[in-house]
């Protein structure tokens, strides 16, 4: 009987293990099933980025309106036979092609403007925040203003906040900074352009952000417009439709920066912070 008892008792703490086992393997398959989604949602999120319309694909042919277009391995240049003031230096948006700006470069470039928009490591700027550094250091006699579109307006002021000394200006296309990038106490002049119609600013968290603002920013608002309409690549999701034209939107865009830039000598920015 003890023998029998002792046997019965082996067999199930056997069939515990088995079933603590299968358990653990079972959670184990699971966790491994959502971190497979979750990877392959994150390799689709990066890969899939916003390309350039047909459109902002024309604007990329150098000579057109007499644009020189130099595509290189880090920026694509836009630039006038006759510069004149201050280069742009450009963070795209996050998961936008830096194509997709081609048709705001251009148009800056046809006003005297050499404009750079960068090119960023799986076109997410906080893969490169210094990415402004290699243009300057190439162009040494170019004096330079700086923004970007969304986040990538984002980590093109942080670049500024270190680096006044190579910085004239900061703007911001349905953007802000943060605490890292804060000029709340430097003399440089900024510019905030947003959008009415946008739908992916959050419009409580900017307004927190114009703390990290100078007092001297200039604010824009471009009625009708949204978000995507500040580059050239469609729709973008949870956008709100705009109701202006995207060429409406960006020749107010233009308009607005020209004017901006105009009060600023070709000189470097003052180092008071």
């Amino acid at each position: 009987m003890f023998r029998k008892n002792r046997n019965q008792f082996a067999s199930y703490g056997r069939t515990r293990k088995r079933s603590r086992a299968g358990t653990i393997g079972k959670v184990l398959l699971v966790i491994l099933i959502v971190l497979v989604i979750a990877a392959g949602a994150a390799a689709w999120y990066v890969f899939t980025p916003y390309t350039p319309s047909s459109q902002a694909q024309q604007a990329l042919v150098s000579g057109t309106d007499k644009i020189s277009v130099q595509d290189t391995e880090d920026w694509i240049a836009f630039s006038n036979a006759k510069p004149k003031g201050n280069s742009v230096i450009f963070y795209p948006g996050a998961r936008v092609k830096p194509e997709a700006y081609s048709l705001l470069a251009h148009d800056l470039a046809k006003n005297g403007h050499t404009v750079y928009i960068m090119k960023l490591p799986f076109n997410f700027a906080f893969f490169k925040t210094d990415a402004a550094q290699a243009v300057i250091d190439r162009h040494p006699d170019e004096k330079f203003v700086i923004g970007g579109h969304s986040l990538g307006g984002v980590f093109a002021a942080r670049y500024a906040a270190s680096h006044l000394d190579h910085i004239a200006g900061v703007f911001f296309l349905a953007s802000y900074p943060e605490q890292k990038g804060s000029l709340q106490q430097t003399d440089i002049p900024v510019l905030s352009i947003t959008a009415s119609n946008d739908g992916l600013l959050k419009k409580d968290t900017y307004e927190v952000a114009r703390a990290f603002l100078p007092k001297q920013t200039v604010y824009y608002s471009i009625e009708g417009g949204n978000h995507g309409q500040f580059g050239s690549y469609g729709e973008q999701k949870n956008d709100l439709p705009a109701q202006i034209d995207a060429d409406e939107q960006r020749k107010q865009t233009v308009n607005t920066i020209l004017g901006w830039m105009k009060e600023i000598p070709a000189t470097k920015a003052s180092t008071k912070k």
